[in-house]
């Protein structure tokens, strides 16, 4: 059976449990999610589910988005997601809420973490810095020698260093669902979740239960 919803990050809060523990859980405001478009193996090439979350005005929209929604009587929407998928019960036009996800499932949840521009090594990679005595008096925070000047004379791709941080596609994976609202749209997640307030996740089934 296919799962999967686009959402909004609401953000942290906490609910208790029957044993009266408190369980950090994230909000999700997801859904409801039009099936916009099914693909298949024999037409396509592969199979996949695109979902369509939250409307949007008209003018918002180009010619071809607008088409492509109208074709099928389908709102206006803002984003548009692809699910890769091997089993379809689900045809265009079909509305899915977080009804689909019950407490206890588990889910993999995708978002870009939050960007925290252009940041030293020492931030960005949590680099020790140099020793704070002996004269020293700028190298706290350098991230220190790249290699040696003849062999190999350069410094190799992909070596740490300062540059832009954050603002990537982060995925976390197999997370346990704590709380289902279907009224208002919320799902709580035991955990963490990638983004600011506000930033747009997908929610899949998780892969590796």
């Amino acid at each position: 059976m296919f799962k999967g919803l686009i959402g909004k990050k609401v953000g942290m809060t906490q609910i208790f449990d029957q044993d009266g523990n408190a369980v950090p859980i994230t909000l999700i405001e997801a859904g409801p999610c039009f099936v916009t478009q099914v693909r298949r193996v024999d037409r396509d090439g592969y199979s996949a589910v695109q979902l369509g979350f939250e409307k949007v005005e008209e003018r918002k929209l180009s010619g071809g988005e607008k088409g492509h929604l109208q074709k099928n009587e389908i709102p206006l929407l803002r984003h548009l997601r692809e699910f890769r998928t091997k089993t379809i019960d689900v045809k265009e036009g079909d509305v899915l809420d977080v009804g689909q996800f019950a407490v206890g499932s588990h889910v993999d949840v995708i978002g870009f973490s939050k960007g925290r521009g252009f940041a030293g090594a020492v931030k960005r990679y949590g680099f020790r810095g140099g020793p704070k005595t002996h004269g020293q008096s700028d190298r706290t925070r350098a991230p220190g020698s790249h290699g040696s000047g003849t062999t190999p004379g350069r410094v190799y791709k992909g070596s740490r260093g300062p540059g832009h941080m954050g603002n990537t596609r982060v995925t976390s994976q197999n997370i346990e669902v704590a709380f289902v609202d279907v009224e208002k749209n919320l799902l709580g997640i035991n955990g963490s979740v990638p983004g600011p307030k506000g930033g747009l996740v997908v929610i899949n089934e998780a892969r590796k239960q």
